[in-house]
């Protein structure tokens, strides 16, 4: 019997054995691309040969979830109220690719200004540095967020703001360079550990750029898998699906129970969940003239400015504040018929191409529309529920700064669906 009983065992070991091994793959992946060629049948990692580097697929950078793609109908949901008529339903499908889950916040934005005004020249610098007098109003006594709001620690997990568009694309470079100097430590055994984060004036006299650049150490090859894709702004497509997060509202293939105006289910911007936070405002915005957060005792919004970046749920992506507290940069330019031009896949509005600024009567002031035009989402603190619908969408100059804009980045995900 007990032999009998160890027969059986092995032979369920046998077939587990078989099982598993019939589960490896038959041809090779990204991650498991074999040890030779299979177009020439070469090895690979040889002496002075093609190197193939271990790969273990993209990891999440700091602060990024990952947003799986699809297709999804992108455009205003609500009424046109301001009769626009600038982002007409469409359907369009994204590119799968990682966001922040947060938006970037004061402490974030100070270790930027930190790090390169220790490497950097005084004019990029200046450059740099967000406008503080955009809280300031000579009708409101709003002078102690115009000295404290970014810099005093309260403030640190609060919205960065004053930042223009431009100043947030170049955060978006810093901070790539940044993650990937602290990810290839150790990879790179070269002195000073890892590459280079300066940035140079563009008046820097070319002795002194060569000088810094035959003294850096080299950055890791993109070939290497030590690194990861750049950070950047997100596309308005991009930014538009990861805000109505439809995930949460599919069942049995490829079915969705309902469509969405704001990033959570229902037409209202109060929690229907019964509980202790039924009620409760979802998002941080102006409820109506005057109001920025209801009573003491009852302030259901919590916030008469911006808040904490954690302050409210997440939607079901996973990430924070896609409605509310601060509206956010994305990479398009302006154009009030964008969603008849651009492409079906993975869209975006670039400046320069078909619709010419050129074709627009700013110099008599006929026009708004012009390529240093970019397009910001979200809604804030000081806009009513309507703009805190994802379809909305409205422009500013990329060199201006108010403080209802903020922003979060994005990188683009490869070798997976999920």
């Amino acid at each position: 019997m007990i032999q009998k009983y160890h027969l059986q065992r092995a032979a369920y070991v046998l077939l587990a054995t078989a099982a598993l091994a019939s589960c490896k793959p038959k041809h090779p992946t990204s991650v498991q691309p074999g040890k030779k060629s299979t177009a020439t049948g070469i090895a690979y990692n040889q002496k002075d040969g093609f190197q193939v580097k271990k790969f273990a697929g993209q990891k999440a950078g700091p602060n990024l979830v990952f947003i799986e793609g699809g297709r999804f109908t992108m455009g205003a949901l609500e009424e046109d109220v301001m009769n626009t008529r600038d982002n007409r339903e469409r359907t369009v499908s994204i590119q799968s690719f990682y966001m922040d889950e947060t938006e970037m916040a004061n402490v974030h934005y100070l270790e930027y200004l930190n790090a390169i005004s220790r490497d950097s020249s005084e004019e990029v610098v200046k450059a740099a540095l967000p406008d503080t007098t955009v809280w300031s109003n000579p009708l409101s006594f709003n002078d102690s967020y115009v000295t404290q709001y970014l810099r005093y620690p309260a403030f640190r997990y609060y919205p960065v703001v004053g930042v223009s568009w431009v100043q947030a694309n170049d955060y978006a470079i810093w901070r790539s360079n940044a993650v990937n100097n602290e990810l290839a430590k150790g990879s790179v055994k070269q002195k000073g550990g890892g590459f280079s984060l300066k940035r140079k004036s563009k008046k820097a006299d070319d002795a002194a750029l060569a000088e810094a650049t035959s003294t850096a150490p080299a950055k890791p090859s993109l070939e290497s898998g030590t690194i990861l894709p750049d950070y950047r702004l997100p596309t308005e497509a991009e930014w538009e699906y990861a805000a109505k997060a439809l995930i949460g509202t599919q069942y049995m293939d490829e079915n969705q129970i309902n469509q969405r105006i704001y990033p959570w289910d229902g037409s209202s911007v109060r929690n229907p969940k019964k509980g202790r936070k039924q009620g409760q405002m979802l998002a941080n915005f102006k409820r109506g003239r005057g109001d920025y957060a209801g009573i003491a005792g009852r302030s259901n919004d919590g916030a008469i400015i911006t808040a904490e970046i954690y302050a409210y749920p997440a939607n079901d992506f996973g990430l924070y504040n896609m409605a509310g507290n601060v509206n956010e940069w994305v990479m398009d330019v302006y154009r009030p018929l964008s969603y008849q031009d651009v492409n079906d896949l993975n869209p975006v509005r670039r400046n320069g191409y078909v619709d010419d600024a050129k074709n627009y009567d700013t110099k008599n002031k006929q026009s708004l529309i012009d390529d240093k035009l970019r397009v910001y989402k979200g809604g804030s603190w000081n806009d009513v529920a309507y703009w805190l619908s994802p379809g909305t969408r409205r422009f500013l100059d990329q060199d201006s700064a108010t403080a209802m804009i903020g922003f979060r980045c994005a990188m683009i995900g490869v070798g997976r669906n999920k």
